[in-house]
């Protein structure tokens, strides 16, 4: 089991946050990431317009993971969006649709265009 407490450090583009996330998101480290992923979006929240959470990297999600993506949308700023990076063979992607999520929040294959969004 590996053990991922931080995302990668934001990149911060006009209006936009960009974070990485770890390999697997679980019970053992969902609690600590919604913090640190809450904290870099309030860092910018008066020029916040997109939160993108990178799930391209991330090969395992339970349904913490998929509670961890929804608290962060519910919990952004006024006029803030939430886009999420998933590659579209992986098992991130699969557990979103099959959850629903991905109904709420807009899934894209590549960075480059969640980022544009």
């Amino acid at each position: 089991m590996t053990f991922f407490t931080n995302p990668t450090e934001p990149r911060d583009l006009p209006g936009r946050v960009h974070l990485t996330m770890p390999a697997e998101i679980d019970f053992c480290n969902a609690a600590e990431l919604l913090p640190l992923v809450l904290s870099a979006a309030g860092a910018r929240r008066d020029r916040l317009e997109v939160l993108v959470l990178d799930l391209s990297t991330t090969s395992f999600m339970d349904s913490q993971g998929v509670r961890l993506v929804n608290d962060v949308r519910r919990r952004l700023p006024p006029g803030a969006v939430l886009r999420l990076v998933a590659r579209p063979e992986g098992i991130t992607a699969r557990v979103l649709e099959l959850t629903g999520l991905r109904r709420d929040v807009p899934v894209y294959d590549d960075l480059a265009e969640a980022l544009a969004s």
